[in-house]
């Protein structure tokens, strides 16, 4: 794709997602225009009004962020383009002046309250919790009153004013980290680097024993891994789910292809969102029988027995 001149993402400024568009090059001179969720930034790449967004995915603790799996699988016409990943930790920061014995409430976003959940139940134990938007809003609504501190990016200091920080890198995990995807509109997939991902949305036939094993052959018959598999519901009755996959590899290797090409006769709904470069550039190893030429060989060998050729 060009080189993007709007990219919309989860603000206000400050946040780890504008943190992961610095890993994206060539971005220095495209506008950036925070939003105040996920749907409306991918709504915004969809609609034309942005020619890229950033949303978070999963985290390290946590797992996978149900809100953006939803509005990817939700929003029409868009693509995975690249991967990222952000080291992530907290600061309790409150205005200033300020001390522990003051706070009764404390602004987070979920996913930071839950990463802090440790430091909070040993130092501050019986706080409330006031969930925010982002990590940055939390901190900069400390003036409304109802919460005497919040939970922010350890960089808040550059972007609100008048705030002490009273604790420092408090998240339980100094190793957590938060993959956050790179997204632009619908377009042919790149070239196979060694290193990709595929990203797929599923739906299942129906609610019968068996039909999850069937999707999951589609992979393992074809030596696919997958390396994230999570259930959402469709949300038009009990007990129809959706399930966000990643699978190791690039549609355009032989044995990822194949897989999908079994999805779609085997389900009513597939959804491709993209293959992209894994973000740890780790390369992916199959053996012989998966490979390209594997493939290759076989379907020589099937035409030459429909051409009546001996059978070698």
């Amino acid at each position: 794709m060009t080189q993007p001149r709007v990219v919309t993402f989860l603000g206000p400024r400050g946040t780890f997602t504008e943190a992961a568009l610095e890993q994206v090059p060539g971005l220095e001179d495209a506008e950036r225009v925070p939003v105040a969720n996920v749907a409306e930034a991918l709504a915004a790449v969809s609609e034309g009004r942005s020619d890229a967004a950033m949303i978070a995915i999963e985290n390290s603790i946590e797992g996978g962020v149900t809100a953006a799996q939803d509005a990817l699988a939700a929003t029409p016409g868009i693509r995975i383009l690249s991967e990222h990943v952000v080291s992530v930790n907290f600061s309790l920061v409150a205005p200033a002046g300020a001390r522990l014995d003051d706070i009764r409430v404390i602004a987070a976003h979920p996913v930071a309250w839950a990463q802090c959940a440790g430091w909070l139940q040993r130092e501050l134990p019986g706080r409330a919790h006031l969930p925010a938007a982002s990590n940055v809003t939390a901190a900069a609504d400390l003036g409304s009153g109802t919460a005497q501190a919040a939970l922010s990016t350890p960089t808040i200091g550059h972007w609100v004013e008048g705030l002490d920080v009273l604790a420092d890198r408090i998240g339980d995990n100094p190793d957590a980290v938060t993959r956050f995807l790179f997204v632009g509109r619908a377009g042919a997939p790149g070239e196979p680097t060694g290193s990709d991902k595929t990203s797929l949305v599923v739906e299942l036939p129906s609610d019968e024993p068996g039909m999850l094993l069937d999707m999951l052959e589609q992979f393992a018959t074809r030596g696919v891994n997958l390396s994230l598999i999570q259930s959402r519901p469709i949300g038009d009755r009990l007990g129809r789910y959706r399930f966000v996959m990643d699978a190791d590899g690039h549609i355009r290797d032989e044995r990822v292809a194949d897989a999908l090409l079994g999805l779609k006769r085997f389900s009513p709904s597939v959804t491709f969102l993209g293959s992209y470069p894994r973000a740890d550039g780790q390369r992916i190893e199959v053996e012989h029988r998966y490979s390209n030429a594997s493939f290759e060989d076989a379907r020589d060998w099937l035409r030459g027995l429909l051409a009546g050729e001996p059978d070698a």
